[in-house]
This record gives structure tokens, sequence and C-alpha cells, in this order.
């Protein structure tokens, strides 16, 4: 009997020749990340657990990346963040992105990416992970925040766990995991200009539900994912937790193995592919050119429509951004709607990383740069983080703080993800949101892009 990718990875992690779904394994981790959210518990955790004086299994193997509440004055932030400065100074960890606070009457602004080749600050940990050089195909990275399945773009078991998952990892380097179960998902055909991934994968939530593929593998596959570059493979799997995924993954191709290569240092690693005998629990397939611009209505990944369907939706803001809809594809895609357009309401363009960011002046569509396009079209443009994605401190760029309708890339859309609780977040993808916010009304990218 043949195994899939998912389950090939956590066999060559435990040291069997097969596993299948239901066992419980016992496995070697070759990267745990976490960031300031869940930091400070999982390192408290780790030192009443393991000692104050006690080592990390391997500072080269842990990388921490305060992320989520940068641009803030709020001083338990700002805490958060000193507690990982120190643990990873008494550590020696290689890899802490420090956002290097320059005062608080700048209310914690950091200074941007001064050091390329070294350890300053980055952005948002899922796309910073891949950009420096932290994903390989065929080993296993979990991470303290649930978007974390975002790295099986890279044909790699990854998947969020808890705070006192994490310490013991810090201390052992290893996790006892449950072989998931896999669905595999098959896009036939080309993919169309005015669909993203995001489109693919708000259908794919709307049809199985937010508990559709809970604590299973989502294994994507078809000839219109093989199409899609890093960027869109990474919100493909980004968004499988919204289904109640326990990973995301894809097999790596030339497309995977060009980037890695690229971005990572020269350890080896190695490329897992499904058997063509592998058993998955189901196999769903679609057709793309079927499917149409999608739009998830609040409060739930799978509260979905098509953009058609909303079009007398009033929105008074967009949001295009995150670790789901703040990358460099993401930002093009935008573009070739906004340029030579105005935004009608409040639109914010919110790099995920300081490389994105930089990529904003060097990336050109139409002629023109990211960021100028953006400027003329109207649009307010932050430094990279999550910014608004969570909400966070009441000083955190982009919050919501009234009841108004958000069109946004990120990837919930949950009360409060925004600020308000009665916010309406609707998610949907970077042409989608630029659409709509040069129409005041939820609109399919059709309209402007054949």
């Amino acid at each position: 009997m043949g195994m899939t990718i998912t389950e090939k990875i956590l066999a060559s992690h435990c040291g069997r020749a097969e596993v299948s779904p239901g066992q419980n394994v016992w496995c070697g981790v070759d990267l745990l990340m976490t960031h300031d959210i869940c930091g400070p518990g999982t390192i408290g955790i780790f030192l009443q657990e393991f000692g104050e004086d006690a080592k990390v299994f391997d500072p080269d193997k842990v990388v921490v990346i305060p992320d989520h509440y940068i641009f803030t004055a709020d001083a338990k932030a700002h805490r958060n963040i000193q507690i990982l400065r120190d643990f990873a100074r008494k550590q020696g960890l290689k890899y802490f992105y420090d956002p290097d606070f320059i005062s608080p009457d700048q209310k914690g602004m950091v200074s941007p990416c001064k050091d390329p080749a070294g350890t300053s600050y980055r952005g948002v940990c899922h796309s910073a992970l891949p950009q420096n050089g932290h994903t390989r195909p065929g080993e296993i990275l979990l991470g303290t925040d649930s978007h974390t399945c975002t790295h099986g773009a890279f044909g790699e078991f990854a998947t969020g766990i808890g705070n006192t998952e994490a310490a013991f990892v810090l201390g052992t380097g290893k996790l006892w995991l449950k072989v998931p179960a896999s669905i595999r998902f098959v896009f036939n055909g080309p993919m169309p200009r005015y669909l993203m991934a995001k489109d693919l994968i708000l259908h794919v939530i709307g049809q199985i539900g937010v508990d559709g593929a809970a604590y299973m593998a989502m294994e994507f596959a078809g000839q219109a994912i093989k199409s899609l570059n890093v960027d869109e493979r990474c919100t493909l799997c980004n968004m499988a937790i919204e289904a109640g995924g326990k990973n995301g993954i894809i097999e790596p191709d030339d497309v995977t193995l060009s980037y890695v290569r690229q971005r990572s240092t020269k350890k080896d690693f190695t490329v897992y592919k499904s058997d063509a005998k592998a058993q998955y629990a189901k196999v769903i397939e679609y057709d793309v050119g079927r499917i149409e611009p999608a739009v998830a209505k609040p409060h739930s990944p799978d509260n979905h429509a098509t953009a058609r369907e909303l079009a007398d939706v009033k929105i008074d803001r967009v949001y295009i951004g995150s670790c789901t809809g703040g990358k460099t594809t993401d930002f093009m895609a935008a573009a070739a709607i906004l340029n030579g357009r105005t935004v009608v309401v409040e639109t914010f363009i919110v790099p995920a990383t300081t490389e994105t960011d930089m990529d904003l002046d060097r990336v050109k569509v139409g002629g023109r740069a990211l960021r100028k396009i953006f400027a003329d079209a109207g649009c307010r443009i932050g430094p990279a983080s999550c910014a608004a994605c969570l909400g966070g401190p009441p000083d955190t760029f982009g919050r919501a703080n009234e009841p108004i309708q958000v069109v946004s890339t990120t990837n919930r859309n949950f009360p409060g993800r925004m600020g308000h609780l009665d916010a309406g977040v609707w998610l949907a993808s970077p042409l989608t949101a630029a659409a709509s916010a040069v129409t005041g009304k939820i609109a399919d990218p059709r309209k402007f892009i054949s």
C-alpha cells in the first residue's frame, strides 16, 4: 500500500518504514518558530519544566520572529518582545529577527531591514520564514501560530502547535504527533487570469465548511496548482486551518526547488511525493474554469458567496495585506486594477515583510513601480507587519474602531479581527479587493480584467 506525502514525511521523522492515519508517532522536529504573542508563554513553560538554566535542543533550529504587535506604544507588547530578546541572547539563538525599537516617543516604530544578511526585523513570520531560507521540502516545521500550515507550500509537514507543545519541543527537539488522514483537492484546467489562490481556497472552505478537514492533511494538486508561483501556493496552504486542517501541502516541483535553492542554506533536504496507490479519505476535483471570484461573508471563512452576488454591498474600507494577501504577487495583482484609477474608500496597503516592502519600489506593473501606483491611487501604505490582521492594541495600524464594512485579503473574518466586534470583514482576493476599492462596493474583478 502506498503513502501520501504527509505520511512519508512523518514516517521519515519517526524512524519507521511506513505509517498510517490515526497512528501516534514520536517525531524529530527540524524547526520550531515562535513570535511575540505565544513566545513569552512558551518560554515560561520551558523554563518552568526544564529549569531556569536549561538550554534549547538546538539554537540553530529555533526561529523567533516578532511580527504581530510591532507598531504600537503598548507597554505589554514591548514587554513581550523584550522577553524574547533576553531569551534569544541567553540561549545564543542564531535566528532572532529583532524589531529594534527606537524610542517610546516614536510609538515603537522599527528601523527598516538594515542588515539583509543578519537578524534585523523581517516582518510577518509566515512570509519571512521562506524568504530567509527556513523552509525546505521533506522537513517538519512547527510553529506557535495556527497559520504555520502555510509552509506546506514547500512540500514539508508544517502545522501550528500550542505553547505547552512548543515548550516541549524547545527542550527535546521532538513531539508526539498523530498521523492525519489526507484529502486530495485536484484543480483541473488552466488558471483564469481573474482568479487567485484566495478564490480557490475560499471556494473549498465554502464547500466543505470550517470543520470539513478536521485534523486532516489537505493535499493540493492539479494543473492549476502547478501553474501557481510560491506566493500563491503559500496563500492556498495558509488557509488550510480555516477548514480545520492539520496541515496543507503541495508536492515539490521545479517551482519549489528553484525558490528553496535560491533562498535556503546549503542544508540537504529530501523531496517526497505521494504514491500512485496512496490512500485518501476523499478526493475532490474541480474545474477551475467554473470557479468564480469568491468572498467569505462575515463572520466565518466558510460563509461563501461570489463577488458577483454581492455587487450591492457597500463598503467603508479595503485592506490589502497579511501573510495571506500582502506578498509581492498580491500587490502586483492589486496594482493591475489600481494602475491609473483612484480608490473611493479608505484603502490600506500593508506588505507582509520588509523584502516585500522593498519590492514596492523594485517591481513594476505597466511600467510603473507598485508604490507609485498605490500612492497615486490614493492608498495608504503602511510598514511591514501583521498590522490590522489580528487587531491588537488600540493603536495598531489600520485598526477599525467603528463597526465598518471592510473587504480584506486576510485569512479570518471572526468578530473583532479588525477591532470593533460588529465590524464586517469580507475576505477576498487582492484582485477583488482592488476592484472593490475603486467602486465602493464589493466588485467582481472580471469587470476590470478578462
